[in-house]
């Protein structure tokens, strides 16, 4: 008897216990009023928080957050940059999930495996970013692992975007009608307005954001573009950013006196404070590569206020670049970004270990977006002349429970000469292939790309048309890895990535009114000998829809994946009882 209680013992330890750690969050996203630019509007908060908590994890960490709807609308929420190994079940997109629906809940269940770094999330449906529902994410290093800097004295997250006074209801209804929405009618940070710096432009009584540091300390500013279409300009006066970090991936270590922050891209930079400070300091995030005479008001400001202050901020603001009309010179800040190949990431071994550049290269697709359009009488935007059309059963449902015509695998690899229309075109792309991706912007403005599931490099960018000869200037070496990359108006960007992820992943222009308007497409990989390890089965509380809504249990639960071990040991209690009992007898 004493032996099967050792045999109990042990084996609780090992299937429930010594698994790696495990956080629980509940998330309720709900409308509360707020006047974050002196206009009262609707926005989308978190546990009545807006912007939304931080999720603070660590590596390979297992993180449960339980969604409740209480908006009027279906919801969806996603967390770009977090890889999701495996387990696209989780992503939280159209493609993949069916949405909560209003006065319901859903539980996300995913490992950060193998990840460090600064990240958000978001609600991916229906413009709702627009409108908050925002929040940060940060993955921290196992202590085991050193990361390449002194450690900073402490951690500063700070969500810049671009803000309509308007709600994401009205701003579709504008996108819909075929306008576009305009300059916006301000920059949040933190989810607050800009400090009073100019009498004309700012109304008073806005609340605005304080960063309280003490001098001679080292900071990580963990700084994520949460907007909805804005490139902005990050800079604090008075201090230098030193870049270490994007979106998972540690960079070689450089200085800057401002840095442009992309739709979706998140950057940590180390700010050492200092010594002899006697007065505040402006945090700016204003609107680039505009006219920004005429974009004035597109402007965050924030206060670092040192505990030793004698004075407030005062004066003008510091200055932005001036090279708007010369965009190849700002083309070379992103050129510059290098991995440093010599740190350790979230794993031990140097993250310049995987020799990208001297693998062949075994698909290319040129992806092309171009300004949106009329298509059946829709203002819609494409990308390869397709605007996607999200479909009603999400893809891998669909492949599982044989649903025919959800989808098409037919998205081409390159620009034709045909009519723009919409469509459920997805890329075929093959598991363990090394493909190619130009992603060339024929638009107007300044777009962001992401991919979901991966990390890719970014070996080339340049203006004008891409071409083979282009090959030529790729960096093979130490290009940044990341999920979010710009793409010049007028240009295009070259990114290199490794399909080792099973599962269907969306490809987007991060820009929302793009993204709305039809500029996305799906990746759907699959392994050919799928033996249940290189993708995860449905979870448990998996929501069906469109053509499966009639698997759908009455309600949406969202107990479903915290009750496995749960279960287990239950029945494991069960036998070890059973076999007590068979060897008293």
């Amino acid at each position: 008897m004493a032996l099967l209680l050792l045999i109990h013992i042990a084996l609780f330890s090992t299937l429930c216990f010594a698994a790696d750690p495990s956080v629980f969050l509940d998330f309720k996203l709900s409308y509360i009023t707020l006047s974050p630019l002196g206009v009262p509007q609707r926005v989308i908060a978190v546990n009545g928080a807006f912007p939304g908590p931080v999720v603070n994890v660590t590596t390979n960490y297992i993180v449960n957050i339980n969604v409740h709807n209480q908006l009027d609308e279906n919801l969806l929420m996603t967390w770009p940059g977090i890889q999701m190994r495996r387990n696209s079940w989780q992503d939280g997109v159209l493609g993949t999930n069916c949405p909560i629906h209003p006065k319901k809940n859903f539980t996300y269940r995913f490992q950060v495996k193998d990840q460090i770094g600064s990240f958000f999330y978001f609600p991916s449906l229906n413009f709702q970013r627009a409108s908050g529902g925002f929040g940060p994410i940060i993955i921290n290093n196992r202590n085991i692992i050193a990361i390449p800097f002194a450690h900073p004295d402490a951690d500063i997250v700070l969500l810049v975007g671009d803000w309509y006074t308007k709600n994401h209801t009205a701003l579709r209804t504008i996108l819909e009608s075929g306008e576009e929405l305009g300059m916006p009618d301000g920059v949040l940070i933190n989810g607050k307005g800009p400090y009073r710096y100019n009498s004309t432009l700012v109304p008073n009584g806005i609340e605005y954001e304080t960063i309280n540091v003490d001098p001679g300390k080292t900071y990580r500013f963990r700084v994520n573009n949460v907007g909805t279409s804005t490139s902005l300009n990050f800079r604090i006066e008075g201090h230098n950013l030193l870049l270490v970090e994007t979106e998972g991936f540690y960079t070689t270590q450089q200085n800057f006196t401002s840095f442009d922050i992309h739709v979706g891209q998140s950057y940590s930079f180390l700010v050492t404070m200092d010594q002899n400070a006697t007065k505040d300091y402006y945090i700016v995030a204003s609107a680039r590569f505009v006219n920004e005479t005429v974009w004035e008001r597109v402007t965050g400001v924030a206060i670092l206020h040192y505990s030793n202050s004698k004075g407030p901020a005062s004066g003008p603001l510091p200055v932005a670049p001036s090279d708007i009309y010369n965009q190849w010179s700002a083309m070379n800040q992103p050129r510059a970004i290098r991995q440093n190949t010599t740190a350790s990431g979230a794993r031990p071994n140097p993250q310049g270990s995987f020799h990208y550049g001297s693998i062949n290269v075994t698909d290319t697709y040129v992806i092309q977006s171009l300004p949106p359009v009329r298509i059946d009488g829709k203002f819609r935007a494409t990308l390869n002349g397709i605007s996607f059309v999200n479909p009603d059963t999400p893809i891998r449902l669909a492949d599982l429970h044989k649903v025919k015509g959800a989808y098409k695998l037919d998205f081409p690899n390159k620009p034709h000469d045909r009519t723009p229309h919409m469509d459920r075109s997805v890329i075929n792309a093959t598991y363990k292939g090394f493909i190619e991706i130009i992603l060339q912007n024929n638009d107007t403005k300044m777009q962001s790309f992401h991919m979901d599931g991966y990390a890719f490099f970014v070996v080339g960018m340049d203006f004008g048309v891409w071409s083979e000869n282009s090959r030529n200037n790729y960096n093979k070496w130490d290009a940044i890895s990341r999920s979010t990359t710009e793409v010049y108006p007028g240009g295009w960007t070259a990114v290199l990535v490794s399909l080792d992820n099973v599962g269907v992943w969306n490809l987007r222009v991060e820009n929302l009114d793009r993204w709305y308007l039809g500029q996305e497409t799906y990746m759907r990989i699959i392994n050919p000998e799928e033996n249940g390890k290189t993708e995860m089965v449905p979870p448990d509380n998996v929501i069906y829809c469109g053509a499966l809504q009639s698997l759908q249990k009455e309600s949406q639960s969202s107990s479903a994946m915290a009750l496995h071990c749960g279960n287990f040991k239950l029945f494991l209690t069960l036998v070890i009882t059973i076999l007590a009992l068979y060897f008293d007898f």
